[in-house]
């Protein structure tokens, strides 16, 4: 029965490098994914691309492929990542770019766009589903629009002969569906299968967090070399039974107990988790360790796919200012107490306007709030911060100037003042008929 290997060289947008490296090196690899898109990160990369078209892809993406690319070439890898973010054609242009430099002839890059769905959600009477509301009622707030697409335009892209693949806003699982489907020739009506490919790439789509990361918690549930983090491979057969490793001898581990709460996170329904591709059923997964790091799942189940699309919504929602100051010593934490206090009262002088404010000292009472925070020793030192949601810039900046006037106008002894003011990009969704979004496919060869 055929095999396909697949490794996930990246769980988020910022994350480490090294492990993709190792994967594609050590990991016997057909694909190496990357899976770099969170619900707001592509409302960022628009931002990026109204300031320079031909930006708005994934920061790193130069980064990462300088790291990979001759590798995976030379070993017949084939790299698929949504890092084109905002704009898949200016990163197909970059790997191309890169590709040339590294010298890699007649390397076929593949980008799949169509997610960008601003124009009809604009011309349309389309709902937001967390409020009820219009979408028009965003106005001119609405950064973007980006609808999740599914498996088939990555299956496209294989079948034309691509080596990479770089894509917008996309289903995480689909990153691994699509190579499945392409390798076994899978049904895409086959629910059974797309339930179970879709279980596959669900578990790899966060890298790290299956092989220890975000799991470990010391005296009960220790891992070992968190610092050389191995990142999961995917070894699947034609049939669709999966097992998880990872590359021997790298940090972490795969147990059930990892898997599980990979298989858990995110997931609303198990037995109704709703995706482009399939509506999946994970409620009689089953999770077997066969040996070190080595676990086998099967299970995934399936019916079928939805007829809308699920869209983020991007939109300017407010402004933050935030200014942080640090206190140590016999009396922290009353000192600490006094610089929020005082930072309330001159907010209130100055007339700053704000639609929300918090005076937390973090070490006391930032996380849990002050009701539980009550019993705890106090600290030896505390780190008060002072945030608050603005309606304009102007408004924030001023938060984080009255913090750090705390310098030379409140308690003794307070250091480390930072300060802070940034726009925020929020997310809403909306449902987009399957049937008005089409994705083209746009080739670039080095």
């Amino acid at each position: 029965m055929k095999h396909i290997r697949i490794g996930a060289g990246a769980g988020y947008s910022g994350d480490r490098i090294e492990p993709a490296v190792e994967l594609a090196e050590q990991g016997d690899l057909d694909y190496l994914i990357f899976e770099c898109l969170a619900e707001r990160t592509i409302a960022i990369g628009q931002q990026a691309r109204r300031a320079d078209p031909q930006k708005g892809y994934d920061p790193l993406l130069a980064e990462r492929m300088h790291a990979v690319l001759k590798l995976c070439a030379d070993k017949g890898i084939k790299i698929v990542t949504n890092m084109g973010a905002a704009n898949p054609l200016a990163g197909a242009a970059k790997i191309r770019e890169i590709a040339t430099e590294l010298g890699l002839p007649q390397l076929k890059i593949a980008a799949v766009s169509g997610d960008d769905v601003l124009d009809i959600l604009q011309n349309d009477d389309y709902r937001i589903e967390d409020n009820g509301l219009p979408v028009k009622s965003l106005g001119d707030k609405l950064v973007s629009a980006n609808a999740y697409l599914g498996a088939q335009p990555i299956v496209d892209a294989l079948k034309a002969g691509a080596d990479v693949v770089i894509t917008g806003r996309i289903a995480d699982p689909a990153l691994v569906l699509g190579p499945l489907i392409h390798e076994f020739g899978w049904a895409t009506d086959d629910w059974k299968l797309m339930g179970q490919g879709t279980l596959i790439g669900h578990l790899l789509e966060c890298a790290g967090q299956i092989t220890g990361g975000y799991f470990a918690d010391p005296g009960m549930k220790d891992v070992k070399d968190l610092a050389r983090l191995g990142f999961p491979i995917g070894e699947v057969a034609e049939d669709g039974s999966a097992v998880i490793t990872k590359v021997a001898g790298s940090g972490g581990q795969v147990t059930a107990a990892t898997c599980k709460e990979q298989l858990l996170y995110e997931i609303h329904d198990p037995r109704s988790y709703f995706t482009p591709d399939v509506i999946a059923d994970f409620s009689q997964v089953v999770i077997t360790e066969i040996g070190p790091d080595r676990v086998a799942v099967s299970g995934g189940n399936g019916r079928a796919r939805p007829d809308t699309l699920k869209t983020t919504l991007g939109y300017v929602d407010s402004y933050i200012g935030e200014g942080q100051i640090s206190y140590a010593g016999p009396g922290a934490q009353a000192r600490g107490q006094l610089a929020l206090d005082i930072v309330r009262e001159r907010l209130a002088i100055m007339g700053v306007q704000s639609d929300e404010m918090r005076y937390d000292l973090i070490g006391v009472n930032a996380i849990h709030g002050p009701q539980i925070s009550t019993a705890s020793n106090e600290p030896y030192e505390v780190r008060a911060r002072v945030t608050g949601r603005t309606a304009s810039m102007r408004e924030a900046v001023r938060i984080g100037n009255e913090v750090e006037t705390l310098y030379t106008c409140g308690p003794a002894g307070g250091g480390g003042a930072t300060k802070s003011a940034r726009e925020i990009i929020a997310v809403l969704s909306a449902l987009v008929p399957r049937a008005l979004i089409k994705p083209t496919i746009h080739f670039e060869e080095s």
